[in-house]
């Protein structure tokens, strides 16, 4: 049996100011499926923003407590509309470069981080370097 990751809900505590957000960083409307959901397609995997209240739950949004990572064509274009769009730069999980950087990571991985405006954090990466753990073809 093979599986695949097909959604990730990400908590937010405003869905009009989350999809406007998401549509700006990633260059697509998305679709409302219900009165607190937002989906966004990354790929074959839906990004989820779920706002708990608007759907009718008690609980407030808290921020994901892990990274989020994207693997974008255009790394400058994204960190630009990060930041443009309220996006906090972050220094990442490595405290290898200064917030608000773009940097190649130990890893290989060219990526800058950041808080989206719930506090979510985030990350893109250069889909030209992405570093899945397996050995890369210029390494062998």
């Amino acid at each position: 049996m093979s599986a695949r990751l097909f959604r990730v809900i990400l908590l937010v505590g405003d869905i009009e100011r989350a999809a406007a957000f998401y549509a700006a960083v990633l260059g697509t409307a998305g679709r409302r499926v219900s009165p607190g959901r937002h989906y966004f397609d990354c790929g074959g995997t839906i990004l989820a923003c779920l706002d708990p209240r608007a759907e009718g739950d008690a609980s407030p949004a808290t921020p994901n407590p892990e990274w989020l990572y994207f693997a974008v064509e255009d790394l400058e274009g994204a960190f630009a509309r990060c930041l443009q769009a309220g996006a906090r730069p972050e220094p990442g999980e490595v405290h290898d470069a200064p917030a608000g950087e773009i940097a190649v990571r130990p890893w290989g991985e060219r990526s800058f981080y950041a808080r989206d405006p719930f506090g979510n954090p985030i990350c893109f990466v250069d889909a030209r370097t992405v570093f899945t753990g397996a050995a890369r073809a210029d390494s062998e």
